[in-house]
């Protein structure tokens, strides 16, 4: 598991080495799908909690970028960046404050009302400068003493910024599924009532994971709008929330890599069914043959893809000892 995770981070490493232009701002924005995809897979994957206002929070790290950043200068880093995930956890906090009082279809539909609450706000109102969204005009820059050590105008450093946040998150969620704290959010999963009868609080811990999916979110939401430059209402709406939490399902629930393979997998199924070269005049009509193929996808792999390896070892195996028994 170690290694398949170096690996892939040493792949991305090497991809604005090898790889063109469109090829680079590709992998740089699914690696910003894939830290959003992490966030929920902290919620759904971890926590067995099924949020479905998740792109509230993303939108929000969004906005945040933009309207904190002057207009007619760059914003530094050391405090904006803080600032938009400072932004996206107190929404969480409030968010999920009053959602997690309530279980399973009623959590969902409370989650997605907080999140069209949130839509609307930057929808219908000049706060969020309406249909039309708002721009950054001077993306932000790492700057100490004076000193500018990351402009992330840059498509290169941007993309190495970008990375470095993704293989942190990782890292941070791999280390908090592995301590006292994620055991216990595996345990809520597993069987809340249980985990009461032990003593345990488990609202505190459910809330705690919503404000930190909740921050991870924001910092991916902030990514976004520093690579667009520019960020609309549709951000917030109830679809993204619908294709991130197909993204960690289609790369296999409860796998931090299955967030990863998921996240990729989503954006180069996107981008093979989008093709004209490949679909002609179908590829217009992409969603239908993306949906085709996650339909087919969660029939044949019901872990996800992170389960076909096991899934072709335990058919070779059977295969290997009907042989066994035939010979015998």
């Amino acid at each position: 598991k170690l290694v398949f995770v170096l690996l892939v981070f040493a792949a991305l490493a090497l991809v604005p080495l090898l790889a063109g232009q469109f090829a680079v701002d590709l992998v740089t924005k699914t690696m910003v799908y894939a830290i959003f995809a992490l966030s929920l897979e902290l919620l759904v994957g971890t926590t067995g909690l099924v949020c479905f206002g998740h792109a509230a929070l993303f939108g929000i790290g969004a906005y945040a970028a933009v309207m904190l950043s002057p207009e007619n200068d760059a914003a530094n880093l050391l405090w904006l960046l803080p600032a938009a995930v400072l932004a996206a956890a107190v929404y969480a906090a409030f968010m999920g404050a009053l959602s997690l009082r309530t279980k399973g279809v009623y959590f969902i539909m409370v989650t997605l009302a907080f999140a069209q609450m949130a839509y609307y706000v930057v929808h219908d109102t000049p706060l969020g400068g309406g249909t039309d969204g708002i721009y950054l005009n001077v993306k932000p820059v790492l700057s100490v003493g004076g000193h500018m050590l990351l402009d992330l105008a840059q498509a290169g450093s941007f993309y190495a910024f970008t990375l470095v946040l993704l293989a942190a998150v990782f890292a941070f969620l791999a280390v908090l599924l592995r301590s006292r704290f994620g055991r216990a959010l595996a345990g809520i999963k597993a069987n809340e009532q249980r985990m009461r009868a032990t003593g345990f609080a488990t609202y505190p811990y459910k809330l705690a994971a919503f404000v930190v999916s909740g921050a991870l979110a924001g910092l991916a939401g902030f990514l976004f709008a520093v690579k667009d430059g520019v960020v609309n209402p549709e951000l917030m709406a109830w679809h993204l929330s619908g294709a991130v939490l197909i993204m960690i399902i289609l790369g296999g629930l409860g796998h931090l890599r299955g967030a990863l393979i998921g996240a990729f997998a989503f954006a180069l199924l996107q981008e093979f069914f989008k093709s004209e070269a490949i679909f002609g005049h179908f590829a217009k009509h992409w969603h239908l043959g993306l949906g085709l193929a996650i339909i087919a996808s969660v029939a044949l792999l019901p872990d996800g893809l992170v389960g076909l390896p096991a899934q072709w070892r335990q058919r070779l195996l059977g295969k290997a000892r009907g042989a066994a028994g035939e010979q015998a």
